[in-house]
């Protein structure tokens, strides 16, 4: 099904007007990686701070405060440069398990920041708190999968050295 639109999609004038300006894809992907770079350091700070290794001087919402923006701010970026990028080569990103699992990854990361954020919130004005070892655990669980994110978006472009035979194409 997926695959059926993939073909269809990548016959359109959307479709061949990306694969047809050479300077689109790597402007596109330059721009992608950065946000990628810049969301996963706010996730990586955030977590730095639940965990008590930097910023104990600060509250925990003057920490969220400062680098929850970088993170909202990303991910749409991310998300209209993955669209763009995946209309460019619609077959490719439809058959790759790779692209699949980051996008699952993705939504569990975005719904888990969302989460953690207020679930952490009445916690959030005490300064010197000490979160518990579950929130501690969450937060160091959402680093890992922001890398596992990274990984799968550069493991789409080797899709079948990666998952074998369950590669979908």
């Amino acid at each position: 099904m997926f695959l059926d639109f993939a073909h269809w999609l990548a016959s359109t004038p959307a479709s061949l007007w990306v694969q047809t300006h050479l300077w689109l894809t790597p402007l596109l992907q330059s721009i992608h990686i950065v946000m990628i770079g810049v969301v996963f350091i706010a996730v990586f700070m955030i977590t730095l701070r639940v965990l008590g290794l930097v910023s104990t001087d600060e509250t925990f919402a003057a920490v969220w405060k400062r680098f929850s923006p970088w993170m909202w701010i990303g991910i749409p970026v991310m998300a209209m440069t993955g669209i763009v990028l995946s209309i460019g080569e619609p077959v490719r990103e439809a058959s790759s398990m790779s692209f699949w699992v980051k996008m699952t990854l993705i939504v569990i990361g975005i719904l888990g920041a969302l989460a953690f954020g207020r679930t952490l919130r009445p916690l959030a004005h005490v300064g010197s708190v000490q979160f518990s070892g579950g929130a501690k655990l969450v937060a160091v669980g959402t680093v890992v999968l922001w890398l596992f994110i990274i990984f799968l978006g550069r493991a789409i472009a080797y899709d079948v050295e990666v998952w074998g035979s369950l590669h979908l194409g």
